[in-house]
């Protein structure tokens, strides 16, 4: 089920109005009931997946708990082993296939191996990621063995995150299932505001960038120069109010309830580097390759070759997470490469912004610096195919075989209106988001100023948001 759907709409009120009119020793099974009916909206028979490895690590985190020495680990790795298989047998078994084939045609092309004509269950990343995590905590000793089989199921299953995060820890989450919320008037209210925060970004800036973008970047070889140039920045945009407004409503809609889920998002384009740039995008993935991958190599505790090989591994390993094909891996190796070229020159940069003596001239330039790197780097990350890419990259800065005027027309003048007022709209948020709670600064308004901008963002959203049942980008991982 989409969080931009009709279908929604009556699901989320009805959920909830339930969920709090009936005894809090039958919530845990309401709430679980209705994540495996939000899930098997997409494919049904997906849950069967889901709960093979919920009922694997169930049981896994009892034996881990109750083992001592190689008992222990061998329970962790069964558990590991099973969440990674399950990933790689449906999201990267064509991948490997693909490049076998590749190596086989040379030897024997008559004797390829065929792909599995499987669809890729919906966020089977995420909700992989998560129950890792829940093992690889009871193992460290951060987190008990949860012994009630629905209690961890819903963990894993809370229909607000379960597609596409935040990937939450289970010492953060798991005990909450066990707290009797009563509903809570100001937490309903932030809940629903931030909820409308994200459907905002989501079909009124996002989707309405994604026509443009899918535009140039589904047949980018028809276009030099300019137009690349723009959907490219657009789809930097989209991406962000695609993915941070799905964080939103998933976080909103657990706020209703008197749930809090891990913020995910925190203006990750205002960033001075790239190492602050994924210290404020994506947080739960990248705190969890930091706590899960990076710091067990080493971390930066380490010799400085060893520390550059774990910043480009884990940043190649996050591409791979992402998608099964070669241009998501360059995206995620490209920001480890920014990451070390970093590190090797970070004298140097010092020493030439020293020479401008204003601050705010500092910061401006290594902000739009690393607005830039992140930029180029979606190009990867956007493309359909690796030669796509590289077409992308090596035109970026051709001659414009198209006018403005044309450009604009494939815009269309009436959306690039929309799409300047709605950032506008979303920076001014921002901007008040500054070293403060935006939630915090906007109760403390008057209640006209309230609803008016209630209003206001609501009526863009009825009368020039995008509908056409377009799912979340961050779904396809």
């Amino acid at each position: 089920m989409l969080f931009n759907s009709f279908e929604f709409l009556l699901f989320f009120p009805l959920v909830t109005l339930i969920y709090f009119a009936i005894p809090h020793k039958y919530r845990w099974f309401h709430l679980l009931l209705a994540s495996c009916f939000f899930y098997s909206f997409f494919i049904f028979e997906y849950i069967l997946i889901l709960f093979f490895t919920i009922i694997i690590d169930y049981f896994a985190g009892i034996w881990i708990e109750q083992s001592q020495g190689k008992s222990r680990k061998t329970a962790l790795i069964m558990s590991l082993v099973a969440n990674i298989g399950v990933l790689a047998v449906f999201k990267y078994y064509n991948f490997f296939i693909d490049n076998f084939n590749t190596v086989l045609f040379k030897i024997n092309p008559n004797e390829l191996i065929p792909h599995w004509n499987i669809i890729l269950p919906i966020g089977l990343s995420f909700h992989t990621f998560q129950a890792m995590s829940y093992t690889i905590e009871v193992y460290r000793g951060n987190q008990k063995a949860e012994r009630h089989f629905g209690i961890y199921a819903l963990y894993v299953m809370f229909y607000p995150q379960l597609v596409a995060g935040p990937i939450e820890r289970p010492q953060n989450v798991i005990h909450q299932f066990y707290t009797k919320h009563e509903f809570n008037f100001t937490l309903a209210v932030s809940g629903l505001r931030l909820m409308l925060w994200g459907m905002f970004k989501k079909v009124v800036i996002a989707d309405r960038l994604s026509v443009f973008v899918n535009q140039i970047y589904n047949q980018p070889t028809d276009y030099q120069g300019l137009p690349l140039i723009i959907a490219t920045l657009f789809f930097t945009f989209q991406i962000y109010c695609d993915f941070s407004g799905y964080s939103d409503i998933a976080i909103g809609a657990a706020r209703v309830m008197g749930f809090k889920l891990m913020k995910n998002f925190d203006r990750p384009y205002l960033s001075k580097s790239i190492s602050e740039f994924w210290r404020r995008w994506h947080i739960s993935l990248s705190t969890w390759f930091r706590d899960y991958l990076y710091i067990p190599l080493g971390g930066n505790r380490v010799s400085k070759p060893r520390l550059y090989f774990n910043l480009f591994f884990v940043f190649m390993l996050s591409g791979f997470w992402h998608g099964a094909s070669w241009h998501y891996v360059i995206w995620g190796a490209l920001h480890g490469v920014y990451l070390i070229f970093g590190q090797l020159t970070k004298s140097i940069q010092d020493k030439v912004l020293n020479l401008v003596r204003i601050p705010f001239i500092q910061k401006s330039i290594h902000a739009i610096v690393t607005f830039m790197l992140a930029a180029f780097a979606w190009v990867f990350f956007r493309a359909n195919t690796n030669e796509d890419s590289i077409y992308i990259v090596k035109n970026l800065f051709e001659t414009n075989s198209h006018s403005f005027d044309q450009i604009l027309g494939m815009i269309g003048k009436n959306d690039l209106y929309l799409i300047i007022i709605s950032f506008l709209i979303m920076e001014i948020v921002q901007w008040q988001q500054r070293g403060r709670s935006i939630a915090a600064w906007f109760d403390a308004k008057p209640k006209w100023q309230r609803w008016a901008a209630y209003y206001v963002i609501l009526f863009m959203i009825l009368c020039y948001g995008v509908y056409n049942n377009s799912q979340f980008i961050y779904f396809q991982f």
